[in-house]
């Protein structure tokens, strides 16, 4: 299990480790915070736990179609993205999967789980991770599942929509159902450069998946949602309970998407502190540190002289946690991940970094 562990399990940590608090910068959140207006939808909602939520979150469907302009019939809505992942493989039950990597841990959890044998196709990190497309394309012959970040985590490499509609229509060629998770797409102002939600009208083997915990901040919430065809869409509707996402986080859900002000600001807020996080951390000899494009940073460490592991540990003695990359395919313990977070927490890493590696 270890091989799938993920970031953001604070509580283990403080915990663990005697600690009071922590500055999180293991789980890609949204540094602007829990909007008011989230919260205060959820805490008006609350006395309605004593019914069930509406089956199937059709009303969360209908602004979410409204919101990203596709057809709600087109939708489904998950507890969480990856609720959706494991669903989808159970019903398509693939024999080879194919994983562009390093890609998040729970695309080779949930194919494994439905009997999958697993090939990689590995971002090349001689390029920054920033392969082109044609390296992927190349792979996916004898494979009938693919999946593909964009922008993908831990690497944050992101693909313009022209090369990843050669993508999808190379893999529909060879009989090859593709998951693009757009999890982050949210975090990009110029989405519709990089978004294949259009092409679900056009494609039969595109399942477009997309979290709303990330940059809502609502991650403990668990909601998701992904659009594809119908011959995917109903049996996964057949396949899942019909009250999967609670009522709490359909009211989240519905305050989150009507926040005009709250993602335009969060987007303005994030895209400086990323900016500056990485001008910080660039500035420290012995770290390799690779462009980002949205909320999260991939570093390299190997001339440190430290093992990500020994890293993490001694930056939890600054109440500071980090993401260990090494059990990523086609990473290792050279490479750690940071979060994005406030400008405070920001400079705290930076300060702290400079004094481990001095």
């Amino acid at each position: 299990m270890q091989k799938f562990e993920h970031g953001g399990d604070i509580k283990s940590v403080i915990r663990e480790n005697n600690l009071n608090e922590i500055m999180d910068f293991s789980a890609n959140i949204n540094p602007y915070g829990l909007s008011s207006n989230i919260k205060n939808a959820i805490l008006a909602d609350l006395d309605n736990i004593i019914h069930y939520p509406q089956p199937n979150a059709e009303d969360l469907r209908k602004k979410i179609g409204e919101t990203y302009n596709i057809a709600s019939d087109k939708i489904i809505v998950g507890n969480g993205a990856v609720e959706i992942i494991y669903t989808l493989c159970h019903i398509l039950k693939p024999k080879n999967a194919l994983i562009v990597s390093p890609g998040f841990s729970e695309y080779e959890r949930a194919a494994r789980s439905a009997g999958a044998d697993i090939h990689y196709a590995m971002l090349d990190e001689k390029l920054d991770f920033n392969s082109p497309m044609r390296d992927i394309i190349v792979n996916i012959k004898g494979n009938d599942l693919l999946f593909i970040g964009n922008p993908n985590n831990p690497t944050g490499t992101l693909y313009m929509l022209e090369d990843m509609e050669l993508l999808i229509e190379h893999a529909e060629n060879n009989g090859c159902f593709v998951v693009v998770d757009e999890s982050f797409m949210d975090f990009i102002k110029t989405s519709e450069a990089f978004s294949v939600l259009p092409l679900v009208e056009k494609y039969h083997n595109l399942l477009v998946l997309h979290s709303l915990t990330k940059f809502y901040a609502i991650p403990g919430l668990r909601l998701g949602f992904a659009a594809t065809d119908h011959e995917v869409l109903d049996p996964l509707y057949a396949a899942k309970d019909i009250w999967n996402v609670n009522s709490l986080a359909q009211a989240a859900g519905m305050a989150a998407l009507d926040d005009k002000k709250y993602q335009r600001r969060s987007r303005t807020y994030t895209r400086t502190e990323i900016n500056y996080l990485y001008e910080e951390l660039s500035t420290l000899d012995k770290l390799k540190v690779y462009e980002p494009t949205v909320n999260f940073i991939l570093v390299n460490i190997s001339k440190t002289g430290l093992t990500a592991t020994q890293l993490r540990e001694k930056l939890l003695k600054y109440n500071i946690i980090i993401r260990n990359c090494a059990n990523y395919p086609g990473l290792d313990e050279n490479y750690v991940r940071f979060a994005v977070r406030t400008r405070e927490e920001n400079d705290e890493l930076v300060d702290a970094l400079t004094e481990i590696l001095e």
